[in-house]
């Protein structure tokens, strides 16, 4: 059996120009970014207007295991059925971070026979977006405290500077660190520290804006100290929010490339789900339900984190909505999520089977609340057995949602044609009453505790002294209408990583709150969650390589 960056490399990429002309890009709107892949200019989406948006598929998954449950193969492979049966499809998906990619996961670009092309590109560098998002971060960070070093007569008060430094990397030594250090020369010492780039506001801004005027405007809203007398000091203040657009001017221009099947697909953004608001941006998903019938997204991790503030927070902003969820699940996420060892998920077991079922039906539960039809994605593994199937159809109708069989990874388009038509019926005969979860006009704690309690199974919510200060303070300075992006383990429903299944009889800790105004929501850190991830004992770089001819090993 071939590995998934095997099979990348077996491929045949078509030019790249090939694809636009299947999307219906017209050559002179192509950038070329090489042979295989370009960037679509946004001057495109002027000539779409007017042209009807086609239906937007929206998938996410049961709470995420060690074992993998294929949200994005499953997406890529969908997207690949639809153009199958006949209809015009469009994938859209995040880029990757670098930092799974060299710690945990490795590449995520999908898997097997459901991947879009080039892998390696797309899993490494790709065309740059993160490194500029990262830059204008930190030139933002570079400019603040130039600012007090020249005399700051804004009044900032350096302990309440809020902005951190960026990079795209897992490294929790940078955490928190000190700088300014070696004199009057060398700026004036404070404690900082570095979040991972994805969890940048910019790439949170970068997803979300519309155009080079609203990202300019986005990026000079961002709040990133407060004076002596507590008053918010912004990009726009220091003067930065030009030289930050120039440095996103080419970036925000999504990516067109292509799957294993030749299908159009656009790779654009990569904020994480867990910190951030977890899907792609909001310019290449425009672009996509223009052009074709049905487009095909992911939004990261479970239902509780991706796929809830893409219906509270990026479908308010971007007004579009999904007209169809897609969970993904598999037996032996399921299975782990009902006590089995990690090594025995070959073998059956129903009995764990059974104890980890209630973690779908949350999920299912969750999604149902927000009105939008629900089919359960079933990703086959060659261990399932025919009784473990069977169990989870089960639950899935007892709940009233519908489930399809999927075997993407080995089949391609092929082994989703069943979901396809599930999806398809779907759309067309189910009733659709999407609704956010919370009224904006709700305060800040009660649109948390909504949260908590609705999505997460939560009984309560404890807040720190912090986090209860920064919450008054927040809706003194007139933010208390904004929606909130919750940060939490995406290992759990709870805030506590070790607690599989569907957890009871628990609180939610909100330990730190922080304002991003440009991006416009309200981030809220639960448990132990960090910004700035660390790599594991046996990180995935240990496995990556380049062989004699240069080409990349070990990449998933």
């Amino acid at each position: 059996m071939f590995s998934d960056i095997e099979i990348a490399q077996q491929a045949k990429l078509r030019p790249i120009q090939e694809i636009a002309d299947k999307a219906g890009i017209p050559e002179e709107y192509v950038i070329p970014y090489g042979r295989d892949k370009a960037k679509i200019s946004l001057d495109f989406v002027k000539t779409l207007e007017g042209r009807p948006n086609g239906k937007l598929i929206l998938v996410t998954a049961t709470t995420p295991t060690a074992a993998g449950e294929g949200k994005t193969t499953v997406t890529i492979g969908l997207t690949q059925g639809l153009v199958k049966s006949g209809k015009k499809a469009i994938t859209c998906l995040r880029e990757p971070s670098l930092g799974p990619c060299f710690g945990v996961k490795g590449g995520a670009a999908g898997g097997g026979y459901s991947q879009v092309l080039p892998m390696e590109s797309i899993n490494l560098h790709f065309t740059g977006d993160i490194h500029a998002v990262g830059t204008a971060h930190n030139l933002l960070s570079a400019m603040i405290d130039n600012h007090i070093q020249q005399g700051n007569i804004l009044n900032i008060d350096p302990r309440r500077i809020v902005w951190r430094r960026v990079m795209d990397m897992n490294d929790r030594a940078l955490r928190n660190i000190v700088v300014g250090l070696g004199g009057t020369a060398h700026g004036v010492p404070r404690e900082t520290g570095f979040d991972i780039t994805v969890a940048s506001e910019v790439m949170a801004i970068f997803c979300l804006a519309d155009s080079l005027e609203n990202l300019k405007a986005r990026l000079g809203r961002i709040v990133v100290a407060y004076t002596y007398d507590g008053k918010p000091v912004t990009a726009r203040d220091i003067k930065a929010e030009g030289a930050m657009t120039a440095l996103l001017r080419d970036a925000i221009n999504p990516n067109l490339v292509q799957t294993i099947e030749g299908v159009p697909a656009f790779v654009h953004g990569g904020p994480f789900a867990n910190i951030a608001h977890g899907t792609n941006t909001v310019t290449a998903t425009r672009m996509a339900l223009k052009l074709s019938d049905y487009v095909v997204t992911e939004a990261g991790f479970a239902s509780d984190l991706g796929a809830e503030k893409f219906m509270d927070i990026v479908s308010r902003y971007a007004g579009f909505h999904p007209d169809a969820v897609v969970i993904v699940t598999t037996v032996r996420a399921l299975k782990l999520h009902g006590g089995a060892a990690k090594d025995q998920l070959k073998s059956e077991n129903i009995e764990a089977l059974k104890k980890g079922i209630p973690n779908l039906e949350a999920h299912i539960q969750n999604m149902k609340q927000f009105g939008v039809p629900v089919v359960v994605a079933l990703n086959r593994f060659v261990d399932d057995t025919d009784a473990e199937l069977k169990l989870v159809r089960d639950a899935a109708h007892n709940l009233g949602a519908r489930i399809s069989l999927a075997e993407v990874w080995a089949k391609g388009g092929e082994g989703a044609l069943d979901l396809a038509d599930q999806v398809l019926d779907m759309i067309e005969n189910e009733k659709n009453d999407y609704q956010p979860l919370y009224e904006l006009k709700m305060p800040l704690r009660n649109k948390i505790h909504t949260i908590a309690t609705k999505v997460y199974g939560a009984d309560d919510v404890v807040y720190e002294d912090k986090a209860s200060k920064m919450l008054r303070e927040l809706e003194d300075l007139g933010y208390g209408n904004l929606p909130v992006c919750m940060a939490k383990t995406q290992m759990s429903l709870s805030d506590d990583a070790s607690v599989k299944g569907r957890p009871k009889d628990f609180k939610v800790t909100v330990r730190e709150v922080r304002l991003s105004a440009g991006a416009g929501f309200i981030v809220a850190i639960c448990g132990a969650m960090m910004t700035m991830p660390g790599l594991p004992k046996v990180p995935a770089a240990e496995k990556i390589d380049v062989d004699s001819e240069g080409r990349i090993v070990g990449l998933f």
